[in-house]
């Protein structure tokens, strides 16, 4: 028997009213329960599409069943059909609900800096969550390695500085107080040695205030074009006294002829900084040779000492702010030239090497050790 038209009509405005209706009250349900779990939504409305369908299901079998025994088949079979869906909805349900539950405890953990592997949940989406918080416990548990070394680095800093600072002072301070109390031969010696105390402080603060201007980004470099033996030159002559004193010999080698667009102040004090830290740590009586080279596209600029250099596992952090190898490398109290060696002179060298848009680097040859700054070799 066909359905006629009116009977079509009937069943479809049937449906429409009791899914609307289901609809309706499962939408009621998740506005007035704000504060619901991430699976209660979806309980709710898995339980209103087979709450519609049983629904409109029975009002359509009631209207159109002639048989009040085919009537009550249907709403067994309908009844336990919606049962066994709705166990199977709750039981999923449930099983999501621990899943977020599990991730929720992995959160908590890398909050108090534990590292979390990924955990193998049933759905994709929570593995490729757990597996990229996994990852992200593994950043945060290397940042808050970084920053605590950098804030024991930071701590050791001041405490060099200050002591740098310090024993200055109290030169210039005793120095000051046999003057004032005329317990002193020659005056003028005590004046000159209060000078060059003034003088190693001096260059000290310029260290820190040219430090802060390369880490803040405030550094103006006035590029042009420059020879590098005029550089060298001027670098060798500031050191002079420094190599002097320790009977060292500064040779230059290719460095003639070389041009190169440059700060020349600040480049000036690149390399008086890298041949201070070579006659520092040279053996006495030795040689110290400066040389430059052109390769893949850079002007290598190299300072090669015959000392033993630093351990292999301190080439990259030797050029770290307020670095020390070892208390052999406190510095003098009054050098000669550049910095005064609290740990800044091969940071400022890399800072203004960067800024030039070139790097720095060590390396153990077997003639001694040698520091390369490679900067870019000006255009043809």
């Amino acid at each position: 028997m066909m359905l006629t038209l009116a009977d079509l009509l009937l069943i479809l405005a049937t449906a429409a009213v009791c899914t609307a209706a289901t609809t309706l009250l499962a939408l009621l349900v998740l506005r007035r329960r704000r504060q619901r779990s991430v699976t209660e939504p979806f309980v709710v409305l898995v339980v209103a599409a087979i709450g519609s369908v049983v629904c409109s299901t029975v009002a359509i079998a009631a209207l159109m069943y002639l048989s009040l025994h085919d009537l009550q088949v249907m709403l067994w079979v309908v009844g336990l059909s919606a049962l066994l869906s709705l166990t199977a909805t709750l039981l999923t349900a449930r099983a999501v609900s621990r899943s977020f539950a599990g991730l929720g405890e992995a959160v908590e953990r890398v909050g108090r800096g534990a590292v979390v592997g990924p955990e193998a949940y049933a759905g994709r989406e929570l593995a490729d969550l757990s597996a990229q918080l996994a990852v992200a416990s593994e950043r945060l548990a290397a940042a808050r390695a970084e920053i605590e070394q950098l804030d024991a680095a930071r701590r050791q800093f001041f405490a060099w500085i200050s002591h740098d600072l310090r024993t200055p002072l109290t030169g210039v301070s005793a120095l000051a107080e046999a003057l004032d109390d005329g317990a002193v031969a020659d005056p003028a010696d005590y004046v000159r040695r209060i000078r060059a105390q003034v003088g190693t402080m001096n260059r000290l603060v310029d260290d820190l205030f040219e430090l802060s201007q390369i880490q803040s980004g405030a550094l103006r470099l006035r590029p042009q074009d420059i020879e590098l033996l005029d550089v060298v030159s001027d670098a060798v002559a500031d050191v002079h006294q420094l190599a002097v004193a320790k009977e060292i010999r500064i040779e230059h080698a290719g460095v003639e002829g070389r041009m190169l667009r440059a700060d020349p102040h600040e480049l000036t004090r690149v390399v008086v900084n890298l041949l201070t830290n070579s006659i520092r740590h040279a053996p006495h009586a030795s040689e110290i040779l400066v040389s430059a080279d052109q390769a893949d596209g850079r002007l290598v600029l190299s300072v090669l000492d015959q000392g033993s250099g630093v351990d292999s596992e301190d080439l990259t952090r030797m050029f770290e702010v307020g670095w020390r190898a070892s208390a052999a490398r406190t510095p003098d109290a009054v050098p000669a030239a550049g910095s005064p060696g609290a740990g800044l002179g091969l940071a400022i060298v890399r800072g203004i090497v960067r800024a030039h848009g070139g790097d720095v680097r060590a390396a153990h040859v077997p003639q001694g050790f040698r520091l390369d700054v490679a900067l870019p070799a000006p255009a043809a």
